[in-house]
């Protein structure tokens, strides 16, 4: 049991905060219903105490395993034949320079940041553009639209930024 807070509520703020590390609940909470709270909040796995050391090591390296990292450990993240450098705000595909203005290279930290995940336009606006309230506009299709034009090789037919009818958009890269 943790001071202050619970483990269900740390993974919450987490999750909420756009951290995507894996996450394993380790608890003496071992109720079917705990665990599948747990694991709706944003857990990676769950593993009630008691339990083996070889079990843990285990489960840690799957989750190693599941979420390989695609940065060089030196503020870069390559996808297809695009790199991102995120200390000079550079986008490059291959060797040529990619033009982006300051908001897509926001909108485009974001979803690398929240890679798999799908983020409506309202998640979206409060996010990258720091809106309170969800104003009816559509700039977020625009920006994508716009984006997808410049790091996509095919932007009429998106591998990287795709759209998930009805609820927004995914990046899969």
């Amino acid at each position: 049991m943790l001071p202050k807070m619970n483990g269900f509520d740390v993974c919450r703020e987490l999750r909420k905060r756009g951290v995507d590390t894996p996450v394993l609940m380790l608890t003496a909470r071992g109720q079917v219903v705990d665990k599948v709270v747990g694991l709706k909040l944003g857990a990676d796995d769950y593993l009630t105490k008691p339990f083996e050391a070889i079990e843990l090591v285990a489960r840690l390296e799957v989750l190693m395993r599941r979420r390989p990292t695609k940065s060089d450990g030196a503020g870069t993240y390559r996808f297809g034949d695009v790199t991102v450098d995120f200390r000079s705000a550079a986008v490059r595909r291959g060797t040529d320079p990619i033009e982006l203005s300051a908001l897509e290279f926001k909108l485009l930290r974001h979803f690398i940041a929240h890679r798999g995940e799908t983020l409506s336009r309202d998640a979206l606006l409060a996010d990258v553009w720091g809106y309170d309230e969800t104003p009816m506009t559509r700039t977020v299709d625009v920006h994508v639209a716009g984006l997808r034009q410049k790091i996509e090789a095919n932007p009429k037919s998106p591998e990287f930024i795709v759209t998930v009818h009805g609820l927004g958009y995914k990046f899969l890269g």
